[in-house]
């Protein structure tokens, strides 16, 4: 479940029954897209926590005269500082869903960029999906991003991997068209309302007067104003990019790097390490043979990374091919290992572990005699091959001669060379998990500055840090997903947990839920989140309304419809080798192995108003119901203990009882919660253990403090009773309640007129009087209530000193809450009476020991 996580406040639960404010997005459109002109735009309001509203234009054409020694030039000057809400640095895969979900909520947006030409640009392999990513793609368009519906809109081929496996590895992979793709995504910034593009290279980050972000600098002197900054630089940040013993300064092939940032970054107080990539050779596809290769086909039936129809367009798929390296590849590179930036030793970053160079790949796996190369199209329009898995950082020379060992590619054309890539980045542990950092408030980071690998990655981080950098200038609380809500919250909550070396790529194995993490269900995980905050129209809410009514009332009909013998029985049996009862529901027979809801469509029983996506959706729910049920047991018992918050102000280093590396780690880190403490790298079982040992201990002693308080409230400086005794305990909603007070000791004289005490608790509910009237007080220990006030949040209890008997003087006081009245009757035979102190608490909360 999604959380809030406020900037400078505890953190709070999004609750699933707020009320969802209505927000009308513009549909975005993949032809015709008219760019919005000043006199057109629409004027929208955004409040800022300061309380104005301000009304703004989607663009605001200005005009700014050549530079000259007038007096009138710092006027110019101020009219070029231009302001805005959000300003996103970097046009990559995380800037541009950054943007679209800042700009979408209502933030006037400004994204900064090198290059607007090379806007989503692909600079590596040219797909969306696979393992685990593919699942970051739904969750991101469940959420209202834009990445997903540009791969169902660009691709050329498609495929559902994992399908002989279970439904939490099953994976979507699409090719796609570099250029289209780029284009596409392009054309969508370009046509936001709120959201203008800039071309300019950032240098340093502009600091207010209490270290919160104000704004940018450019490197040609531009200064643009935002409570808000989300860094996304990719590979940019002084990035080089090397082949062979060569090197030049370029984020990628064919562009300039950004430098500057790192070094202001640093003077700003973060750390910063180096990390590296590469980008096999594309080869010219009219020099290769592909007779004696295996072909790569797409799946007939087109599966969908988004999840709102209007994108579902089938289009014709293009072929991939499969080859393999041979002995003379493995000889080649084995023989010329010195010449490549790692093992030649010059470039010491750490490139990513699941996504090896070919060098690496014959280093590490020995025993292995070929390794598998695809052959994939960059685009239907350009000849370029993409290797796939033959990534190197051999000297271009040696190049041609590696790829001509390949099967297929004796007479192939390169058209351009492999290179490795290193760059900055930030590790992610100076954040938080809404993706801003611990030490600047209004700074975000996202994509392959918190060293990430990936497209996908990259849309994931950006989708959150575009949302909370709006809601941040905004004055709102910020958005956190939980680890166990989605396979964004595992990918963030690693980032910021684990001390990572390497650059991340998320896997299926990194996520303890993944069976309730699935592809299929995204939208009915996150999409209400969407909807709350913003980020779905009415016409995307009404289509996800109606999936859920249809599911739900399927599976009500798959378990009153039941069948006795025939042809569907036969079937069932001999596919599942089980038998088929008389009187068996479609729910009992779709729960067998091997039964797809194919088989209720063959024999007449499926439901013909359902889509491929929603019946196999239900075949899910249905098939694996017993698996499900258990994991979302356990996450229940969990949840508890792994969601307890940890105070921001905890001194790990004087925990003597927690090793040496788990107080150095927790330093470091400063998880938020006990489950995100228990995750981070060097904190043992022991160290968790004796973490809650020493939080429990805290709890005491403050709650013994706040009683000891409590208790000398009720006398005054010179050790009198003070006439009036105003006790406030806050309690949360649980039971069982308790009424406890201090006694006077039981040889206590409490009347010296012979007269007696008496004490009575009315509570009032739904016209029910319960009392308890205690005549002697020495012999009562507590008085419980379990259910009338299980929902008392706070009340506030009054007792006054009286020195009378007389009925009619009897003070009342009462305290009104959720319904329920408390009215408390206190009288005292004397002055001498011990004042009795009634206090309210929770025992499983605020409770005595």
């Amino acid at each position: 479940m999604a959380a809030l996580c406020p900037h400078s406040l505890p953190r709070a639960r999004l609750a699933c029954h707020c009320t969802l404010a209505s927000f009308s997005l513009p549909k975005p459109l993949f032809s015709n897209r008219p760019f919005l002109s000043c006199s057109d735009a629409a004027r929208v309001p955004f409040r800022r926590k300061h309380g104005r509203s301000f009304t703004f234009f989607c663009h605001r054409p200005f005009s700014v005269s050549a530079a000259s020694a007038s007096p009138g030039w710092n006027n110019h000057v101020d009219a070029v500082n231009e302001k805005y809400d959000v300003i996103v640095v970097g046009g990559g895969h995380a800037g541009c869903e950054a943007a679209l979900a800042s700009a979408r909520l209502g933030a006037k947006t400004l994204l900064l960029t090198l290059n607007i030409d090379r806007i989503a640009w692909q600079p590596c392999n040219p797909a969306v999906g696979g393992p685990a990513k593919s699942q970051l793609v739904h969750e991101v368009d469940a959420l209202g991003g834009d990445i997903g519906k540009v791969a169902d809109r660009c691709y050329l081929q498609k495929r559902v991997l994992n399908m002989s496996r279970g439904p939490a590895v099953r994976a979507l992979r699409a090719q796609t068209d570099k250029r289209e793709y780029a284009l596409e995504m392009k054309m969508i910034v370009e046509s936001t309302q709120n959201l203008s593009i800039r071309e300019a290279m950032v240098t340093d980050i502009l600091l207010g007067k209490n270290d919160n972000v104000e704004g940018v600098h450019t490197f040609f002197g531009m200064n643009f104003y935002a409570p808000s900054i989300v860094l996304t630089t990719g590979t940019f940040m002084s990035g080089k990019i090397w082949v062979g013993r060569t090197s030049m300064p370029a984020g990628r092939a064919g562009e300039s790097a950004s430098h500057g940032l790192t070094e202001n970054l640093q003077r700003l107080g973060f750390e910063t390490d180096r990390l590296k990539t590469g980008t096999p050779a594309r080869v010219d596809s009219r020099t290769v043979d592909f007779s004696g290769l295996e072909p790569q086909h797409g799946d007939k039936e087109i599966s969908w990374f988004s999840f709102d129809p209007e994108f579902h367009i089938e289009r014709e798929q293009m072929c991939c091919y499969l080859t393999r390296t041979t002995k003379s590849t493995h000889q080649l590179i084995k023989e010329n290992l010195h010449e490549t930036p790692t093992y030649g030793g010059w470039v010491e970053a750490k490139g990513p572990r699941y996504c090896p160079s070919i060098e690496d790949k014959i280093v590490r796996f020995k025993d292995k005699e070929s390794h598998q190369i695809f052959l994939e199209p960059e685009g239907r329009t350009v000849p370029e091959l993409y290797v796939q898995g033959f990534s190197t950082g051999l000297p271009e020379q040696l190049q041609l001669p590696l790829l001509r060992t390949l099967p297929g590619l004796e007479n192939c054309s390169m058209l351009r060379p492999a290179y490795a890539v290193e760059y900055d980045y930030l590790p992610a542990h100076q954040c938080s998990r809404s993706l801003m950092t611990k030490n600047i408030e209004g700074l975000f980071f996202s994509g392959q500055i918190n060293g990430t690998t990936g497209y996908e990655e990259a849309a994931a981080q950006g989708i959150i840090s575009g949302i909370n950098a709006a809601r941040f200038s905004d004055g709102k609380p910020l958005v956190v997903l939980e680890r166990e809500s989605s396979y964004i919250g595992t990918l963030i909550d690693d980032l910021v947990t684990k001390d990572l070396k390497e650059p991340y790529r998320v896997l299926t194995s990194r996520s303890e839920h993944r069976l309730l993490l699935r592809a299929d269900n995204a939208d009915s995980r996150l999409t209400p989140l969407a909807r709350e905050i913003g980020l779905i129209d009415d016409r995307r809410w009404k289509l996800y309304q109606e999936k859920q009514a249809r599911i739900s009332e399927e599976k009500g009909r798959l378990k009153c419809v039941r069948i006795s013998g025939g042809d569907l029985a036969a079937d069932v049996t001999r596919l599942s080798g089980q038998p088929v009862k008389d009187f068996s529901s479609l729910e009992s027979l779709l729960k067998k192995p091997h039964i797809p809801y194919k088989v209720l469509d063959v024999h007449g029983f499926g439901n013909e108003n359902l889509s491929r996506m929603e019946k196999e959706c239900i075949e899910i729910d249905v098939k694996y119901e017993g698996f499900i049920l258990r994991q979302k047991s356990q996450l229940q018992q969990m949840a508890h203990q792994q969601h307890r918050p940890l105070p921001d102000d905890l001194d790990y280093y004087a925990m003597t009882t927690l090793s040496l590396e788990a107080r150095e780690k927790l330093s470091k880190v400063r998880p938020q919660t006990i489950g995100q403490a228990s995750r981070v790298g060097g904190v043992s079982p022991a160290d968790i253990t004796a973490l809650l040992i020493i939080l429990e201990s805290n709890r005491r002693s403050v709650q013994e403090q706040r009683r000891q308080q409590l208790l000398s409230s009720v006398m005054d400086e010179n050790g009198q009773h003070a006439d009036h005794v105003l006790i406030q305990a806050c309690l949360k909603i649980s039971l069982p309640i308790y009424f406890a007070w201090a006694q006077p000791e039981p040889s206590r004289n409490w009347g010296t007129d012979g007269g007696h005490n008496a004490f009575s608790l009315y509570i009032l509910s739904e016209q029910r009087k319960v009392s308890q009237e205690a005549q002697d007080l020495h012999y009562l220990e507590y008085w419980e209530h379990l259910s009338l006030a299980a929902r008392i949040q706070s009340c506030s209890v009054i007792c006054k000193k009286e020195s009378t008997l007389n009925d009619d003087k009897v003070p009342s006081y009462h305290s009104n809450f959720d319904n329920v009245e408390v009215s408390f009757h206190c009288r005292f035979a004397s002055s001498e009476s011990s004042l009795m102190n009634l206090v309210i608490f929770n025992e499983m909360t605020e409770g005595f020991p």
